[in-house]
């Protein structure tokens, strides 16, 4: 058996114990990447034994692969010419694969290429590295993981996390994570080969994009999508420490704005801010978000969470007084009966979501978050308003690259949030005087 003696950073050495799940988390500049390539030439290097056991068959992955130059081949390569590693060892290079002593193998594959039926020729695999795993989806993590299951098997994971939500995160950093896991947080500054060059791309980017930096260089989640609308107002808010604990005034109003969500799986989020306007302050309260779920579920959590009858104003958009196809009920007559108090802003015409925007805009240096620790029944909420403020950090414009123009907002998990937070902006417009004029949205909104 062949030994390779490799130089390997600290902060990876918990990596080097057998384990079934392997992930190394974070920025720009850790060396995860060079890590899992070193790892992978190793164990397929040792994997035949003394004896001339069977060789290592393993699978390098992204969710989209088009084509090799996508794909960890390159680095693979690299890794075997640094090290001396060519045909007398057992490796040989072919265009789509790289063979492995003892007729072992590395292919290079994107796992949405993958079904049910096809997946199935991975089982004798033993090692399965998915680089820029932040992609992956839930779909393709449910095909992969039980295919690979042969003995020893290993499934390995490098990433830059972009939301916590994202399945992977889910995955190997929530609450519960597989048995026998390995998971590492690996930064530019575990690195001890860190170059001169990286160093300064480090830099640039804390200069010229400082609301990127901590995701792009630290691993941090996104918070701001860089091109996004509100990017620069959130930023603003966070440095000029806008962003902490708040408590609601009992003597004023409190206001819970709406964007109408719909029943289903694939039915749109309903998105609900819990917002107070004291002078010209605007201070969000509570963020909420569900999807696919009934009235019903809304209502039972501003109950739960003192936002019930009598203590919040419930504001819709135009949407919330249309009736329900199926049950002739209006978001608007239901939550009367439930003995809210309800106003409905008017549709506001062509051009609306343009409106709330170059509104939520003028407002946001007014803005307020609260992220104190709060409760949800038993459940603990680390930020009263996180959910929200990722939500309008991601929400951006959709472009037509080829012809380079706007398209308008995108339509996406963000956009409901967005549009809850661009109506309350509207209507704070509209109903406070201490606001600066605008009088060019009167037509879109209305009076007390």
């Amino acid at each position: 058996m062949s030994v390779l003696q490799i130089e390997t950073a600290e902060v990876f050495e918990p990596l080097l114990a057998p384990a079934r799940y392997k992930g190394a988390w974070g920025g720009r500049g850790s060396g995860k990447s060079h890590f899992f390539a070193g790892l992978l030439i190793e164990d397929s290097l040792a994997a035949p034994g003394a004896a001339g056991g069977e060789g290592l068959r393993s699978i390098c992955i992204r969710e989209v692969q088009k084509d090799l130059a996508q794909s960890s081949k390159a680095l693979l390569e690299a890794k075997l010419s640094h090290y001396k590693l060519g045909q007398a060892q057992g490796f040989k290079v072919y265009r789509d694969q790289i063979q492995t002593p003892g007729d072992g193998l590395i292919i290079f594959k994107g796992m949405n290429d993958y079904t049910a039926d096809s997946v199935k020729s991975l089982e004798g695999y033993k090692r399965a590295w998915w680089e820029e795993a932040q992609t992956a989806t839930g779909r393709s993590l449910s095909l992969l993981r039980p295919t690979l299951r042969a003995a020893g098997s290993e499934l390995w994971f490098s990433w830059n996390p972009r939301r916590k939500t994202d399945p992977l995160d889910v995955l190997l950093r929530g609450k519960e994570v597989p048995t026998s896991s390995s998971v590492v947080r690996a930064n530019w500054q575990d690195n001890p080969w860190f170059t001169a060059e990286l160093e300064q791309e480090r830099l640039d980017t804390l200069r010229i994009e400082p609301d990127q930096y901590g995701h792009i260089w630290n691993g941090d989640y996104v918070t701001t999508l860089s091109g996004a609308y509100y990017a620069e107002a959130l930023a603003k808010a966070k440095d000029e420490n806008r962003i902490g604990f708040l408590a609601a005034d009992p003597l004023m109003t409190t206001r819970a704005y709406w964007d109408i969500g719909g029943t289903g799986a694939k039915a749109d989020a309903c998105a609900i801010w819990i917002v107070q306007f004291i002078g010209r302050e605007i201070r969000v309260l509570r963020y909420y978000e569900a999807v696919g779920q009934p009235l019903a579920t809304h209502v039972g959590w501003l109950k739960r969470n003192g936002f019930g009858p009598g203590r919040v104003q419930c504001i819709l958009p135009h949407d919330g007084a249309s009736n329900d196809k199926v049950f002739s009920v209006s978001y608007e007559s239901a939550l009367w009966a439930a003995g809210f108090d309800v106003r409905v802003v008017p549709n506001m015409g062509a051009g609306a979501a343009m409106t709330r925007i170059e509104t939520v805009r003028r407002v946001m240096p007014s803005v307020r978050f609260n992220s104190a620790e709060v409760m949800d029944g038993e459940q603990r909420i680390a930020d009263a308003t996180e959910a929200g403020r990722d939500a309008l950090g991601w929400y951006h414009e959709k472009r037509d690259e080829k012809r380079g123009i706007g398209l308008g907002p995108n339509h996406d998990w963000a956009s409901h949030g967005a549009d809850a937070f661009g109506l309350m902006a509207v209507d704070y417009q509209s109903t406070n005087h201490d606001a600066p004029d605008l009088s060019a949205l009167e037509t879109y909104t209305t009076d007390y």
